[in-house]
Order: C-alpha cells, then sequence, then structure tokens
C-alpha cells in the first residue's frame, strides 16, 4: 500500500467500534472491513455494508463515523446477528403532505444557525420550558419562532410526521412538534405523534423524535400542570438498534428518564436490552459510554454517588459485573449530588 502523501487531508480513522457481534468472527468482521485504525474512512459505506452482510451469521450491518478521539473519526460498527434483538422501523410512507415554506425556511436557517454555534463551542441549552432553548442567541430567536408555527401548523406537523414521504419534512415536524401548545388534546396529540416517529425510518426522524420528546420529559418536571407523559418503551427498544445514534440518543433520553431510579423503567431496560446497555457501558469513547455506565449503575443499584465515584476511578468492569447481582435488589431512591 502506498503511503500516504503529506497533503493527505483524507479523514483518518482513529478507533473501530464493533457492536452487537456475540457470535461472529471480530477478526472476520474487521477483514471485510478493509479498514483499521490509521486508514481513511471508507470511500463507499454501503459497499462495506454489502460485504459485512455476506459473513455468515450477520442478518445486517450499519456504520457510522462520529467525532473524535486524537483529532481523527471514531468508526461505529453495528452488527445485527441471526435471532439477536431486533427493532423494526415503520415503512415509509406515501403521501403528499407538506409543511408551509415559510416554516420549513425558519427551520433551513436555524440548522444554519446552530452549525455555527457549534463551531463556536456554544452548545448549550435548556428544556425546562418542555422545548429546547438554546444558549446561542441566534438559534434561540429561531426557536421562539417555532412557537408560533408550531401553534399555527399544528394539523400540517401532525398530517406530515405520518403520512409526507419526504424525509427532510417528516425531520422538521419531529423537531418542531416540540413546541407544540399543551392543553389536554394537543399535548396527547404531540406526544403520540413523536412516539410514533421514533419508529420511522429515517434516523434523522428518530432523532429529532428523541430530542423533542425528551425535552418534553424534562419540561414535565418543572410543569406538571402540563400533564405530559411520555413513556419509555421506545426510548427502550431503540437500544437494540443497529443504528449507532439511535443507541447513543435513547440512552442519553433515559438517563433523564431514570434519574429518580424508577424501578419500572430500570426493570424494562433490563429485560429487554440489558445486553446492549452494558456493551455500550465497554465502549472505549468515553463520551458514548458514560451515558450507559450511568444506566448500568442504576440498574446495578448504586447511587449516583457511587456511580460518579466508579466512572471517576476507572471501576467501569466492577460496576458491569454487579449488574448480574442486581435482578432482586431494589432500586435505591434518587438522592442528588451535594
Amino acid at each position: 500500500m502506498t503511503a500516504a502523501s503529506a497533503d493527505d487531508i483524507s479523514p483518518r480513522i482513529g478507533l473501530i467500534q464493533i457492536y452487537g457481534a456475540h457470535k461472529v468472527s471480530l477478526d472476520k468482521i474487521r477483514t471485510a472491513l478493509g479498514v483499521h485504525e490509521g486508514s481513511p474512512l471508507p470511500p463507499s459505506k454501503s459497499g462495506v455494508e454489502e460485504r459485512l452482510d455476506k459473513l455468515s451469521g450477520v442478518v445486517a450491518s450499519r456504520l457510522e463515523a462520529t467525532c473524535c478521539v486524537d483529532g481523527k473519526s471514531i468508526l461505529y460498527v453495528g452488527i445485527e446477528e441471526k435471532d439477536s434483538p431486533h427493532f423494526d422501523f415503520r415503512p415509509e410512507p406515501q403521501g403528499n403532505a407538506t409543511l408551509p415554506k415559510d416554516l420549513v425556511s425558519e427551520y433551513e436557517d436555524f440548522l444554519d444557525t446552530v452549525n455555527q454555534s457549534i463551531r463556536l463551542g456554544e452548545t448549550g441549552e435548556s428544556l425546562s420550558n418542555g422545548y429546547s432553548v438554546m444558549d446561542n442567541p441566534g438559534a434561540r430567536k429561531h426557536q421562539q419562532a417555532f412557537v408560533s408555527f408550531a401553534a399555527r401548523d399544528l394539523n400540517a406537523l401532525h398530517q406530515v410526521i405520518r403520512e409526507s414521504s419526504d424525509p427532510d419534512q417528516r425531520a422538521i415536524a419531529a423537531y418542531v412538534l416540540q413546541y407544540g401548545p399543551r392543553g389536554p388534546r394537543t399535548t396527547t396529540q404531540i406526544v403520540n405523534d413523536l412516539q410514533y416517529a421514533l419508529q420511522d425510518g429515517d434516523d434523522t426522524v428518530r432523532k429529532n423524535a428523541i430530542r423533542a420528546l425528551t425535552a418534553m420529559y424534562v419540561g414535565a418536571k418543572f410543569h406538571p400542570e402540563d400533564k405530559v407523559t411520555v413513556q419509555p418503551t421506545w426510548f427502550v427498544e431503540l437500544l437494540n438498534s443497529i443504528d449507532w445514534s439511535d443507541r447513543r440518543n435513547a440512552t442519553q433520553a433515559l438517563v433523564d428518564m431514570t434519574e429518580d431510579h424508577n424501578a419500572d423503567t430500570l426493570n424494562l431496560i433490563r429485560d429487554r436490552a440489558l445486553p446492549s446497555v452494558v456493551e455500550m457501558a465497554n465502549w472505549t469513547d468515553l463520551a458514548s459510554a458514560l451515558p450507559a455506565f450511568i444506566l448500568t449503575g442504576r440498574l446495578a443499584g448504586l447511587s449516583e454517588k457511587e456511580i460518579q465515584a466508579a466512572w471517576v476511578g476507572g471501576n467501569r468492569e466492577e460496576v458491569i459485573k454487579q449488574v448480574a447481582k442486581s435482578e432482586k435488589k431494589p432500586f435505591l431512591p434518587f438522592v442528588k449530588l451535594p
């Protein structure tokens, strides 16, 4: 292989993280990948996935590159094996419903502003209102406009998220719905629409729906009068998704949903997705591993202080081992750290 030239600025792989492979040989997966740490990212994502899908025992695969380790990309490789947990996505709708052009334009301008704020390192946000309010003034201005748009176009948002064949339209609807008016009927409709979107076949639609529902869940703690109820069921099922972003975003949402160590939600995670949570808690990329590790600690019956101490002390393995012993151990009540 010819050495990379000095002016080669192709994105490089700093870490390859394979998940979902419990029976299929990791060596065979790495051979099929055709890349390694230090290599450029694969030129054809679909081509690599096709090679992986041909491996004996592999039902499906998914590649996703994210940032960063030592300035290089992290390549996540999802493997779905035969007889492993499977998350079914809904078939793509075939309708032609669309959102008003001024709402679409506002959202596109919002995305441009968010990208600028990320480059500036301004990524903070508050969810206390039940919807995202970003620290960046420009992004916040667009979000404030979404409140009016969502009130005006609630029926269109409802129709698009369920019927539109355009995934970009559905993704906009999934994001803007969190800004919809609260009321006995509208709140229930919004939550139901977003829960429906969690099973959408497009990953951006699912990502926006997760973020929107998380915001509504957090906001409900500050505004119980809104009577927002968000069920954890589909978040838990997404922990078994083949897509890295599904697992990552659902895990972060469930960290919020189990902050009070809710026994029903934790037991659902244990019953439906414990192997996936443990696997993610072991990931080398610490930023992606931390949310899953927090869930693992809660599943083990640890207090928040104990979870924090184990993470800082590098005792991930010990906590993960405790999960196997915690099946009949009652979950501890939530106690805020000082």
